[in-house]
């Protein structure tokens, strides 16, 4: 590295390699499980009776469909109706999915088929260099079958634009059918002919894909996987940047990544909720649990089996308080911090934001309201987030939509329904849902500090408010 790589803050070095170690939300979950577990974490099953072994100080995580995870850690004398702290985000983000039946030829080209995910800035993935990561379901010698992650480290795809020869008024606006122009090519069909032929011509199993996919694509992930074909049995693969994210800017100020929506804010729930566990204050701290939240599927609306819409928070506090009064009591008690990132004031387009909801890059925590709860903070819960922001220090910042423009929303309004005080926050960011986003490289030590207050505090600040 050279001295300007190396400068900038710590804290940001770190969410680079995580972003980097994770394409997909299957190697997000991956990546803060391995933080989680070096800070003494201890891996429980939801299918089992964990209940009756949790201890006081004790430090815990689940997963779920390997793409979504809770953490908790139990406090000091804790019992039954104790409320929950909780940093709910998300680790998916818009992307490319390769089809269920991929296998593409056109014009001499291998292409493979894909689908949109959520709502991507598609013009942003044209002539990118390219590549595959997700999980594959493998069959092993003695008959079992077990998921397993890829990310291959190398650009095979690539979506190209046509030449501007071609199409004189793609300088001016360009469009494009995402079903019919928006396919990468992956290789030439003369290299699929000069390939190995398949050895066997017995019939295909109803759970075989081999003649799904273009055969160099599946020899491919065998061979990462150091496995043959045909024990691949199913796949979902996401196309991936090669590009890595890095620091940038005259004084390291920005981050250019993917992912940075919203894998930033689930960094920085992973690191809080780990430093906070492996510090000397833990063990004496009484009050909430203190849970982190990593959701899947938010960008397509959060319902599923992994998303904020499912059994995920609801059976943790069941299960912490099963009966109804306990959990009820829970409820109350409880505080949620919906993380997730929110828009920075673009100097080329400032018209877009209202004049005093303008948040900067690298200006502190963004709260997000919203009248028609778009977001779900009201008074309370922003004073609240403020006091915990005071705490460390730190700045914060509003963000409020224009009247004329509609308005986005996370995972907080949905998880509000639980009767759990709730609150919307972020960092600033540009470019969200770009291939290739911007976010502040000082933000990501403050949205960690955020979370570190929540949980070393949250308990302690609300026995000193009354709300009725």
């Amino acid at each position: 590295m050279t001295m300007m790589q190396q400068s900038g803050p710590e804290a940001a070095h770190r969410l680079l390699d995580f972003v980097n170690a994770s394409p997909t939300p299957f190697h997000a979950v991956q990546a803060a499980s391995a933080r989680l577990e070096k800070a003494g974490f201890q891996k429980i099953r939801e299918q089992d009776d964990w209940e009756k072994s949790l201890k006081s100080s004790g430090k815990y995580y689940f997963t779920r469909n390997q793409s979504a995870l809770l953490a908790f850690t139990i406090p000091q004398k804790w019992q039954p109706g104790a409320g929950v702290s909780i940093v709910a985000t998300h680790v998916d983000s818009p992307n490319l999915r390769i089809r269920p039946v991929s296998k593409r030829n056109k014009a001499g080209y291998l292409q493979v088929g894909v689908e949109t995910y959520g709502g991507g800035i598609w013009h942003s993935w044209f002539d990118r260099d390219l590549s595959l990561a997700g999980r594959v379901v493998l069959a092993d010698k003695n008959g079992n079958f077990h998921s397993r992650l890829v990310k291959i480290d190398k650009p095979l795809l690539r979506i190209p634009t046509l030449a501007i020869h071609l199409d004189r008024g793609a300088a001016d606006s360009f469009h494009f059918n995402t079903e019919t122009e928006f396919v990468p090519i992956a290789g030439l069909v003369e290299s699929q002919l000069n390939a190995s032929p398949n050895k066997s011509q017995a019939p295909k199993s109803a759970s075989s894909i081999q003649d799904n996919h273009h055969s160099a694509l599946l020899a491919l992930l065998a061979d990462h996987l150091s496995v043959a074909p045909e024990t691949i049995h199913d796949f979902e693969i996401h196309l991936y940047d090669t590009q890595p994210a890095v620091l940038g800017g005259l004084n390291n100020e920005f981050i250019f990544a993917p992912r940075m929506d919203n894998q930033f804010s689930s960094f920085a729930a992973v690191e809080a909720i780990s430093t906070f566990a492996a510090s000397s204050s833990f063990t004496a701290l009484e009050g909430n649990v203190n849970c982190i939240a990593l959701f899947n599927h938010e960008e397509i609306g959060s319902v599923s089996t992994s998303g904020a819409e499912s059994s995920l928070i609801p059976s943790l506090l069941q299960r912490l308080s099963p009966t109804p009064a306990a959990y009820a009591q829970s409820v109350a008690r409880s505080f949620l911090v919906s993380a997730d990132m929110g828009h920075a004031v673009h100097p080329n387009y400032s018209s877009k934001h209202e004049d005093n909801h303008a948040p900067l890059v690298n200006g502190g925590v963004v709260i997000k309201t919203n009248a028609k709860q778009r977001y779900a903070s009201d008074a309370i819960g922003t004073f609240l987030v403020k006091k915990l922001i005071e705490k460390k220090g730190g700045k914060v910042q509003e963000f409020e939509v224009r009247n004329d423009m509609p308005c986005g929303s996370t995972v907080g309004p949905m998880l509000s329904k639980l009767g759990v005080r709730t609150v919307d926050v972020g960092c600033a960011m540009l470019s969200m849902h770009s291939i290739r986003e911007t976010a502040g490289s000082e933000d990501v030590q403050n949205a960690i500090d955020l979370f570190a207050s929540l949980f070393e505090g949250f308990a302690e600040l609300d026995k000193a408010l009354t709300v009725e």
